[in-house]
C-alpha cells in the first residue's frame, strides 16, 4: 500500500521513457531542454504545493507513500511534477512530430479569450475557494499571456492535444482521489473548492493540470532552441 502513489508515478513514465529511444521518435535528444524546464516549472509548482498543504487545502494519505517528506511533501508528490509532465510532453511531441494539427488563428483568439473570461468570473465569484480561485485567475493570465503578449505558436495544438492527455489523466488522477482504491492517495478540502466531481476528481484538477503541462511547455520550446540537443 505505501509503494502506491510510488508505482501510480513509475507506470505513467515509463512507456514514455523506454518509447523516448525508439529511432522514429528520438526524444531521448530533447532530455536536457525538458529537464531544465522541468526544474524551473516544478520548483514553481512545488511551492504551490507546499503552500497549499501546509493550508490543508489538500494533504496525502500516509498509507499510500513510503514516509520520506521533503518540507511537508511526499516525496511521491514531488516525482508527480516531473514524471506527469514527461509524460505529457512526450505524448505533445509524438503526436506533432507525426501529424498536422493546426487551428484557425481567429479561431484561436475567440477560443482563449472567451476560455479566459469564465476563469476569470468563476475565479472571481469563488474568490473565497482557494483552489479555485488561484487556478483559474493564474491560469486565465497564462493563456491571455501567451496567446497575445508572446504570441506563442503551439498553443493551439495544445490546446487540441489536451483532450487527449486527459485519457491517461483520468486514470491517474482518478486513483490519487480515490477510485478503485478504498480511501484517496490526495484528499482535498471541498470548502476551498467548487465541489464539483468528475467520478472523484475535483473539477479545478483539469485546469490545475493543464497550467503545469503549459508551463513545462513554454519553457521546453523557449529553451530548446538555446540548448544542445545530444545528437
Amino acid at each position: 500500500m505505501k509503494l502506491l502513489y510510488l508505482l501510480i508515478n513509475f507506470c505513467t513514465v515509463s512507456i514514455p521513457f523506454i518509447f523516448s529511444f525508439h529511432p522514429k521518435i528520438q526524444f531521448y535528444k530533447h532530455f536536457k531542454a525538458f529537464l531544465t524546464a522541468n526544474i524551473i516549472a516544478a520548483i514553481l509548482f512545488i511551492i504551490w504545493d507546499i503552500f497549499f498543504t501546509k493550508l490543508s487545502i489538500w494533504g496525502f494519505n500516509q498509507k499510500y507513500v513510503i514516509g520520506f517528506y521533503l518540507f511537508n511533501l511526499p516525496f511521491e508528490e514531488i516525482l508527480f511534477f516531473i514524471c506527469i509532465p514527461f509524460s505529457c510532453l512526450f505524448t505533445y511531441y509524438c503526436l506533432n512530430k507525426f501529424y498536422i494539427i493546426k487551428c484557425k488563428k481567429s479561431v484561436q483568439n475567440i477560443f482563449i479569450l472567451s476560455l479566459s473570461s469564465l476563469l476569470f468570473i468563476f475565479g472571481i465569484y469563488f474568490f473565497n475557494h482557494l483552489y479555485t480561485s488561484v487556478t483559474f485567475i493564474s491560469l486565465a493570465f497564462f493563456l491571455l499571456l501567451l496567446n497575445f503578449v508572446i504570441k506563442v505558436d503551439w498553443l493551439a495544438k495544445i490546446i487540441i492535444i489536451y483532450p487527449i492527455l486527459l485519457i491517461p489523466f483520468f486514470i491517474v488522477n482518478g486513483i490519487l482521489t480515490g477510485s478503485l482504491i478504498g480511501e484517496p492517495v490526495v484528499w482535498y478540502n471541498n470548502n476551498q473548492n467548487m465541489g464539483i466531481r468528475i467520478f472523484t476528481i475535483p473539477f479545478e484538477d483539469l485546469f490545475y493540470g493543464f497550467e503545469l503541462i503549459i508551463l513545462n511547455l513554454f519553457l521546453y520550446e523557449k529553451l530548446k532552441p538555446k540548448l544542445f540537443i545530444s545528437q
